[in-house]
């Protein structure tokens, strides 16, 4: 069982509430709105709190000093990014994930680590999908296998480069695609492709293997 705050309570906010109550997670739901709790029906059997999403205190009475996630689905991309950083940099919350409309913020949140789900459709099983898998860079599973995309942490683990074979070779995985940090290409690689810290990547992992590659995941 997690413990998983959720702040906004729109169409997306409700869902996926929902959908964790039900899995036997522990939720609690922020709104400014109360009367937004309505969406929530009535087999939720979560918590509600009215008031603002980035509001320490009521951060804090949702419980988020024992949060394992707090996800921002609000309808302001400001408030959801807000509401991440504090509930990361100010209660070290594991998993934070926000909700981003616009599009083009995308590569300006993977490069500051912030996970996050852009677009509306089917948004709030994507995000399920992320909290269940316990990880912030899933992207798909496949049978023993997770699909992954993140951010590489080469400087982390002591190199200012890589070659994609031996990242392979090394974890027992394969580098689907990857682009450079400050560039909106993105390549196929083969075995001699360079990797560089920050560079996006794509990537097949066992899911047995997941934790111990996560080193190299920021």
């Amino acid at each position: 069982m997690a413990n998983i705050i959720i702040v906004g309570c729109g169409r997306v906010g409700s869902r996926l509430a929902t959908s964790l109550s039900d899995n036997e997670n522990n939720v609690s739901v922020i709104d400014e709105n109360p009367d937004a709790f309505a969406g929530l029906g009535r087999s939720f059997n979560g918590s509600t709190f009215q008031g603002l999403g980035y509001d320490e205190d009521t951060l804090r009475r949702a419980g988020v000093e024992d949060a394992d996630v707090v996800a921002a689905v609000t309808r302001l991309d400001s408030s959801n990014l807000m509401i991440v950083e504090v509930a990361q940099q100010l209660y070290n919350v594991p998993h934070v994930i926000a909700r981003l409309y616009d599009t083009g913020h995308e590569r300006a949140y993977e490069q500051l680590g912030v996970d996050y789900v852009c677009g509306t459709t089917l948004v709030a099983d994507e995000m399920y999908a992320k909290i269940s898998s316990g990880h912030g860079s899933h992207v798909e599973s496949f049978g023993d296998f997770e699909i992954l995309r993140f951010s590489l942490n080469l400087i982390g683990n002591g190199f200012k480069s890589i070659r994609v074979g031996t990242l392979e070779r090394v974890h027992d995985i394969r580098i689907i695609a990857f682009s450079r940090a400050n560039d909106s290409m993105s390549s196929i690689p083969n075995a001699d492709s360079l990797l560089y810290h920050g560079d996006i990547v794509l990537a097949c992992v066992r899911r047995s293997l997941v934790n111990e590659f996560s080193s190299w995941m920021q």
